[in-house]
């Protein structure tokens, strides 16, 4: 006999797991059936989390050896202990898995580890570890099984020095040189944690630009600040191939415009050039579910797939690959299946890039709305004129508000600085709500916060700053 279900969700990332507990919230009986023995995806276990935990004590190493004299306080010898940093980050992750563990238990979810694929409507297939197979039943099947790194034909990962973003995060010892395949969010990110303890880092980008969809402005400040650290760049470069020797790792590359080609040596080599959607075992072909061009799986606006009851989240359907758009659209689709009205406004998702200083956006870039023929209004603001980030040395970078000529209406943010992930909320509130800029200039800021950039780039769309 069949164990059965209200629903099934395959995968539990940040969309499965979210998926899973608010539909148990909304009364359904749910099952969650992922391949890793921890719950969280690779956002939690080999991504999101262990990179950014990386990163803050990679900063807090680099501010010690770069910035403290300044402020009056002297370190000494300064010394880096890696195996404790990687323990400390391995931590954080361990007790983050078993919150969401936790979290099932106390919501009455059925968690099964193993894969799961699905024989026909209603009808999973679960194979555990040791190849035991057992028949799940529901009405209702979630598809959340996230992506995977994507690979460079000709040039084999072996997660020690070729890399991919996993292995990145744990390399046993500080490389003196690495050179990062790719430009993006990731490569940036795990490049600034390795550059800050010590190794030399030069990224490799095909395209003529850094994170190419970012706004261009904001992606030219971030650029110049990177480079000021000490990271080197070859854009608008295409990688040939990489060689092996007994201590080096030579890398073939080519100039895009000029076709001169040149070899980089390094100790180690990151492969950072996207990910793609996990679709492989699931049974999607015997059910005619045909995927898109990009590998992902079509879906209505109700999340569901060419087969009634068979729906699909995150990284598996179109749009950024990022854990909070996963989140939303599994909050979105519990709240449908339980017969409510969830939706997910794809205009308000925020991206971020925690390199330093930070890079956040929501809405439209100002190359977006040109091509659109959309009239705008740009004000600015920089947090060189702002009192807090004079007083806590982290000046670096603006604020940038993008306003529908005549109405006014917030259409993007943009915003380089020390704490930008968490400022671009206030941006992403304006939007949902449908705000103005003045709307936003005439709200009180406490001072002296960050935040006041903000107000004062509002300010620059319709009138004036008051600070600069």
């Amino acid at each position: 006999m069949a164990d059965q279900f209200d629903l099934i969700v395959i995968g539990g990332g940040p969309g499965g797991y979210v998926c899973a507990i608010k539909a148990a919230q909304l009364g359904l009986r749910v099952a969650c059936i992922e391949k890793r023995s921890t719950l969280g995806g690779t956002c939690l276990n080999v991504g999101c989390i262990p990179s950014k935990a990386l990163l803050h004590a990679s900063k807090q190493y680099s501010n010690a050896q770069n910035h403290l004299e300044e402020w009056g306080i002297q370190t000494g010898d300064l010394k880096l202990n890696l195996k404790k940093m990687l323990s400390k980050k391995d931590h954080v992750v361990h007790e983050l898995t078993q919150g969401i563990a936790m979290l099932f238990k106390k919501n009455k979810i059925s968690h099964f580890i193993g894969s799961g694929k699905i024989m026909a409507p209603g009808v999973v297939s679960l194979t555990s570890e040791d190849g035991k197979t057992q028949e799940l039943r529901s009405k209702n099947i979630v598809i959340a099984t996230g992506s995977h790194n994507r690979n460079l034909p000709g040039i084999e990962i072996d997660e020690e020095r070729i890399i991919s973003s996993t292995g990145a995060l744990s390399l046993p010892k500080v490389p003196k040189r690495l050179v990062v395949i790719g430009g993006g969010y990731i490569g940036l990110e795990l490049g600034s944690v390795w550059q800050r303890l010590g190794s030399h880092v030069t990224v490799v980008e095909f395209s003529e630009t850094i994170v190419p969809l970012m706004d261009r402005e904001v992606g030219k400040e971030l650029l110049k600040n990177l480079q000021k650290q000490g990271m080197e760049f070859r854009l608008g470069t295409k990688v040939l191939d990489a060689t092996k020797g007994d201590t080096k790792i030579s890398l073939g590359v080519e100039d895009m415009k000029t076709g001169v080609r040149d070899v980089l040596n390094t100790d180690v080599v990151l492969v950072s050039i996207g990910r793609q959607p996990n679709t492989k075992d699931l049974g999607l072909e015997g059910l005619k579910i045909d995927l898109l061009k990009d590998g992902t799986i079509p879906v209505d606006s109700y999340f569901q797939t060419a087969v009634p009851g068979i729906y699909a989240i995150g990284d598996v359907i179109r749009g950024p690959m990022l854990a909070h758009k996963a989140e939303e659209e599994g909050v979105a689709v519990a709240e449908i299946l339980a017969g409510q009205r969830g939706h997910v406004n794809y205009e308000t998702i925020p991206s971020v890039i925690y390199t330093s200083p930070e890079v956040a956006s929501v809405g439209k870039t100002e190359e977006q709305l040109k091509a659109e023929g959309i009239s705008y209004t740009i004000g600015k603001f920089p947090f060189l004129a702002n009192s807090r980030a004079k007083a806590t040395g982290h000046t670096e970078g603006f604020v940038k508000i993008l306003a529908h000529t005549e109405t006014d209406r917030i259409l993007g943010m943009h915003i380089i600085a020390h704490d930008a992930g968490t400022l671009i909320a206030e941006g992403v509130l304006a939007m949902e709500y449908k705000a103005s800029s003045e709307d936003i200039a005439r709200t009180c800021h406490a001072h002296p916060t960050t935040s006041e950039a903000i107000k004062e780039a509002a300010l620059a769309v319709f009138s004036k700053p008051l600070h600069i």
